[in-house]
């Protein structure tokens, strides 16, 4: 049989490192979108700056009357700068064509160029294609003569130099993203440190043994957690305690009958009698009453446990006073037995927790049996249901000597320690408490199950109509 595949689970450095390098991934492509916005914009206002630049040159520098010799200006395709601008000159005097530096006039719509102002053209060349440039036009009046003159600019090296001034802005942070990540890498690793040695310590931890974490941390954050996990060691080791405890009750008690048991049988064997076989009889019932308390209780932790995963088993609104007269009911025979009184009181109004019914029905019975066997004959046990503004619970009351009073001899043989733990047990799943007191007159003992407003509350009491 192959044995199970280890699950492969993320570190957290490696976590945050991921998260982190995502972080830096996006705030650089932010970088390059404002970037390359910014150079748009910043290109625009200096191509069409520079564009009234030579417009205003040529309309104040050149003197009128230039003739057709400045058509044919040699264009320099070689730029001395990476940030030199090709721009192409045209001019007009009293209407007629002077200059011409790159033989646009002919492939644009001269209608659509105004007197003044900066404008788009679209030129097309003798192919018909389309070419978008970028215009400024200024007129100038004087001495009768009007000149007119457009300094234009290709659109292609706009872009063009908006490319080029973006990536020298993006291309520093595109070197610096490994430098960045190695650092990142590094600190994540090292300040991860502390939490890797509080992991450490925490699986070093043996909870039975009672060790508990330094609460002396360099980092305040780790306060929190550390005073958490103690809470939790605590709690388990005192629920080990419990358990260990319990255990040795356990023991205690079925050691007892289970030694008589074993000696009436080996004294049986040598000499019958109706006497120790009675006691032998009794001895077993003991024995097996313990035992059913037992199974009460892995039953109990059972359904407690797997509550979420049966609906039926699942705290439900349940009301005490029925299930009280259930186990009354039930027990009108063992009271007739030992000559009881058994009696319930309850009010009018039913009383309701939200609790597993099999939990509060073990636990009520267990009391009762208690209260029954436990007392001397012709006791008065009453079931009492009640309500306050502070709480509501049930409790088992009877005005008899017990067993288990202090320093009764009858106590250490009685089982009565183990039925009370149990009952503990159950009070704890079902979110109430265990109490006991003298309880009111007559009753001399007094054994409550209560249950806190604040923890558990009540099911709203329907209004009578």
């Amino acid at each position: 049989m192959k044995a199970p595949a280890t699950e492969t689970r993320r570190t957290l450095w490696r976590h945050l490192l991921i998260w982190t390098l995502g972080a830096q991934l996006v705030v650089w492509l932010v970088l390059v979108a404002v970037a390359w916005s910014t150079s748009l914009r910043e290109t625009r206002k200096f191509t069409d700056g520079h564009l009234i630049a030579v417009a205003q040159l040529w309309l104040t520098a050149a003197p009128f009357t230039l003739g057709t010799g400045l058509n044919n200006l040699p264009v320099v395709k070689d730029h001395t700068h990476e940030y030199a601008q090709d721009a192409a000159v045209i001019v007009w005097e009293d209407g007629r064509l002077v200059t011409d530096s790159h033989r646009l006039a002919g492939g644009l719509d001269l209608k659509a160029i105004p007197a003044k102002g900066l404008v788009s053209l679209v030129f097309r060349d003798a192919q018909g294609t389309a070419h978008d440039w970028r215009a400024y036009v200024e007129t100038f009046s004087h001495l009768g003569h009007e000149r007119r003159v457009a300094a234009l600019i290709d659109m292609k090296q706009r872009y063009g130099l908006a490319t080029d001034i973006a990536e020298h802005i993006a291309e520093p942070a595109i070197l610096l993203l490994p430098l960045v990540a190695l650092v990142l890498w590094w600190t994540i690793r090292h300040g991860l440190r502390p939490l890797d040695q509080l992991s450490d310590e925490v699986a070093a931890l043996d909870g039975f043994a009672g060790q508990r974490l330094d609460t002396q941390h360099r980092f305040s954050e780790f306060s929190s957690t550390v005073s958490a996990i103690n809470t939790m060691v605590d709690t388990l080791q005192s629920q080990a305690q419990r358990e260990r405890q319990f255990a040795s009750d356990v023991a205690h008690e079925l050691r007892t009958p289970l030694a008589v048991i074993t000696l009436q049988a080996r004294a049986a064997q040598a000499e019958p009698s109706a006497e120790r076989l009675q006691r032998l009889e009794q001895e077993a019932l003991r024995a097996g009453r313990i035992l059913t308390q037992l199974l009460d209780l892995a039953r109990a932790q059972r359904a407690s446990d797997s509550a979420g995963a049966h609906a039926a088993e699942a705290p439900q609104w349940t009301a005490l006073g029925e299930v009280a007269v259930r186990l009354i009911s039930s027990h009108a025979q063992l009271a007739h037995e030992h000559q009881h009184d058994l009696s319930l009181v309850e009010p009018d109004t039913p009383v309701r927790v939200q609790v597993q019914p099999m939990l509060l029905e073990l636990a009520l019975r267990n009391l009762i049996e208690n209260a029954l066997r436990h007392t001397p004959s012709g006791t008065q046990v009453a079931v009492v249901v009640w309500e306050s503004p502070e709480g509501l619970g049930v409790s088992v009351c009877d005005d008899g000597q017990r067993a288990d009073a202090p320093g009764s001899p009858a106590q250490a043989s009685s089982g009565l320690g183990l039925g009370l733990r149990l009952v503990e047990r159950l009070a704890e799943q079902m979110g109430a408490r265990l109490e006991r007191d003298g309880g009111e007159a007559p009753m001399t003992t007094r054994f409550t199950l209560r249950w806190s407003r604040p923890v558990t509350g009540a099911e709203p009491l329907p209004t009578s109509t």
